[in-house]
């Protein structure tokens, strides 16, 4: 039994007590109670909700509760202190020998320390990297990766059914232009000299063996011919290409998807014509035109009329088109079909994004509301992006430009554990981070194996407790350190 599931017994005992003695409601609705680390570690060890939570159906204040609550947990021997913080939240202080003896129960149990099946079963899509597939994984794509896939393991040790799931966005323009861009490496792998690359074309080296694969393949037959003619087989064939090569650069980490979903084979097997269909026909899909753009109106902007999401029915700020103007979907309408995809198997949908999608959150947010009727929880969660940096100067990536530093190039100067440590551990995954490369050899504790104190409730109450877990490991630690042998 972890900790935390501990102390929240003892809770609902003190609770039971007040119950009895007519100081709370026999029925009142414990569900939004916690038992978590209080966000500021001088605080002390562990911190509840509970008179918060409680206060309304008492018909008293949370502060007054807070009073009633806190004699009953000093009352217990493995508590030093209830102290009651702002408007009623409690802070507990435990004694040393508890620290001590949770350390014992961590060596026994080991690797299963912590693990419990509160998850119930529940299946957790969480979908992470999803990066596009135009180029290998570079040093900006690596955080959400770690991230995601430590949640993923997080998830799966309380006992939730975790699908780790990848969305190729191999559909649309930046995939014609990597066929493009592979068509030069291809007449440069039969002798051509090609010059300097085209702008607008991805210039880098990592296209030159796809280039030999596709003139091995294919020989001179598509040198001269006509786009049309090769440019579907060229993007399916590079893209694949990519993709292993993507596949490859996770696996330095020790990051495995299940499923990898197409973007292209979404919208081939009609699921965008699927989800307008499914939100017309209950009057959350309409043809109307949008507002022209704020301030000075564009000299080439005219009103259209468009297929519209009413968006703004579960909270976000405006209507927003599925479609563009010459029918085709806009990335918005192809996500929004592939989150109805994804909620029609699991019970529970989490996002890892980059801290630059942060404005599209609202709208997708709003789509997975209606698709599912609001049944199925939906959470976003949005990481800030890494710097790289050299002799303490940033490094600016792009794979247009062909300037980036790769995951492979990284990991080839440290080892791959002190890559997952450093982008999951360093700080909160919603602030920005530096990383520099240096030259480690001593072995670590790798971040994801460390996140081992789990506590009683949702997916997302999970995610909240994961990035408190190793302060807590450390508090055991110097806690263990004081108490007497």
């Amino acid at each position: 039994m972890s900790l935390y599931t501990r102390f929240r017994q003892s809770l609902d005992t003190v609770l039971d007590q007040l119950v009895a003695a007519g100081t709370l409601p026999a029925d009142a609705d414990r569900a939004g109670i916690t038992v978590e680390p209080p966000r500021d570690p001088s605080h002390g060890d562990l911190a509840t909700n509970a008179a918060m939570v409680l206060a309304k159906p008492a018909r008293t204040s949370p502060r007054v509760l807070a009073e009633a609550i806190a004699a009953g947990l000093t009352a217990i021997a493995d508590v030093e202190a209830a102290d009651i913080a702002g408007p009623g939240f409690i802070n507990l202080r435990l004694a040393p020998t508890v620290w001590a003896e949770e350390l014992r129960t961590i060596a026994q149990e080991r690797e299963d320390y912590g693990r419990s099946g509160i998850g119930a079963g529940k299946t957790v899509n969480i979908e992470y990297v999803s990066a596009n597939p135009t180029g290998p994984m570079h040093m900006g794509h690596c955080r959400g990766a770690v991230v995601g896939d430590a949640l993923a393991d997080l998830l799966a040790f309380a006992g939730h059914k975790v699908v780790r799931e990848y969305y190729v966005n191999d559909a649309g323009g930046q995939v014609d232009t990597l066929a493009r861009s592979a068509h030069l490496r291809y007449r440069e792998a039969l002798g051509e000299d090609i010059g300097e690359i085209p702008e607008g074309l991805y210039p880098g080296d990592y296209l030159v063996p796809v280039g030999k694969l596709l003139a091995d393949a294919y020989g001179d037959r598509y040198v001269a011919a006509p786009v049309a003619e090769w440019l579907a087989e060229f993007r399916t064939r590079t893209v694949a290409a990519m993709m292993d090569m993507i596949r490859a650069d996770l696996a330095l980490l020790g990051i495995r998807h299940d499923v990898f979903a197409s973007e292209a084979e979404l919208q081939a097997a009609g699921k965008p014509d699927d989800a307008e269909a499914w939100l017309r026909a209950r009057d959350l899909v309409y043809d109307g035109v949008l507002e022209a753009p704020k301030g000075e109106t564009p000299e080439d902007w005219e009103p259209v009329e468009l297929p519209l999401f009413r968006s703004s029915r579960f909270g976000d700020d405006q209507d927003r088109p599925i479609k563009k103007s010459n029918g085709s979907w806009t990335y918005f309408g192809a996500d929004l079909a592939y989150h109805y995809q994804k909620a029609q198997s699991a019970d529970e949908l989490i996002d890892i994004w980059g801290a630059d999608h942060a404005g599209t959150v609202k709208r997708i947010k709003a789509a997975v509301a209606a698709l599912t009727e609001e049944k199925t929880r939906f959470d976003v969660k949005l990481v800030q992006m890494v710097r790289l940096l050299r002799a303490g100067e940033p490094i600016k990536m792009s794979k247009r430009s062909g300037n980036f530093v790769t995951l492979a190039d990284v990991v080839g100067e440290v080892q791959s554990g002190v890559v997952v440590a450093h982008q999951f551990s360093s700080s909160a995954a919603s602030t920005p981070i530096s990383f520099r490369p240096l030259r480690i050899t001593c072995p670590i504790w790798s971040a994801k194996k460390s996140l081992v104190a789990v506590k009683t409730g949702s997916a997302s109450t999970i995610m909240r407790s994961a990035g408190s877990s190793l302060p807590m490991f450390h508090s055991a630690w110097n806690a263990a350190a004081r108490s007497p042998r």
